[in-house]
């Protein structure tokens, strides 16, 4: 990856200082325990630090869900990492993050940031020499002292290659019935359709697509019946698809949910 993408990257976490290894070593000690009873999957977990560009820590099916070398994911982070990024995403992806971060900053208060989870996506390529889409779900585990993420627990997905998915961003905020509610989205490619739904419409079709009722999804969004009924007639009347079946399948296959 040239240095350029390196310099902007940095850029985001400008103000960012080193953090010692006993800030993380602590919670990488419970992943290890965690990760030996985990089978093998598709999807992996690791422990970013912007401070370093590294991963703290990586976990074994890391090789299984994307081919590549474990060692050298751990010894060379993010930069090894990032030069499998596809190139004609490198560009969205740097806006994607700056943007989430100046979210973060401007419009979440700092009490409420340990609330706040992030998913974005992006293209990586395999030894193969085929992208596959990656998504990354990542929770905030350590704040520089202006109140940026620096330290995070880092979910990835790998749904496979072939078509890529639009770059997409998004902040969801736990609420007081531990439920994940979106604050922030945005698609910064082409495929703009599913921004015809609003974050609320996005949270209630996640929740459908867990299998909830109506009366399960207003509990857990501090809703009434009647507007999650109103909510869900929205989002079919917006759509071609049938049915909710359908609609939660297309849903999937463009990395909405």
């Amino acid at each position: 990856m040239n240095d350029n993408f390196v310099n902007i990257y940095d850029e985001v976490f400008e103000k960012i200082k080193d953090l010692g290894s006993d800030v993380i070593e602590t919670h990488i000690e419970r992943l290890r325990d965690l990760d030996k009873l985990i089978p093998p999957s598709a999807m992996f977990f690791c422990v970013t630090n912007t401070t370093k560009h590294s991963f703290e820590f990586v976990s074994k099916n890391f090789t299984y869900a994307t081919g590549l070398d474990i060692k050298k994911m751990t010894e060379e982070g993010m930069t090894y990492w990032w030069s499998r990024l596809h190139p004609d995403e490198a560009e969205l992806w740097l806006k994607a993050l700056g943007e989430l971060m100046t979210f973060t900053l401007t419009e979440v208060p700092f009490e409420d940031r340990k609330r706040v989870s992030y998913i974005w996506n992006y293209s990586i390529r395999n030894n193969d020499d085929e992208y596959l889409n990656i998504t990354q779900h990542t929770t905030p585990m350590y704040f520089d002292d202006d109140g940026k993420p620096v330290i995070g627990l880092a979910h990835y997905s790998v749904t496979g290659s072939g078509e890529r998915l639009p770059i997409k961003a998004t902040a969801l905020i736990l609420n007081g019935n531990d439920e994940y509610e979106t604050i922030y989205y945005k698609n910064h490619s082409q495929k703009l359709l599913e921004e015809t739904y609003s974050n609320r419409e996005r949270d209630v079709l996640r929740l459908i697509s867990r299998g909830y009722d109506n009366k399960e999804i207003a509990q857990r969004l501090f809703l009434s019946e009647h507007t999650v009924n109103t909510h869900r007639k929205n989002i079919m009347a917006k759509t071609s698809c049938k049915n909710f079946t359908e609609l939660i399948a297309k849903c999937v296959r463009q990395g909405l949910l």
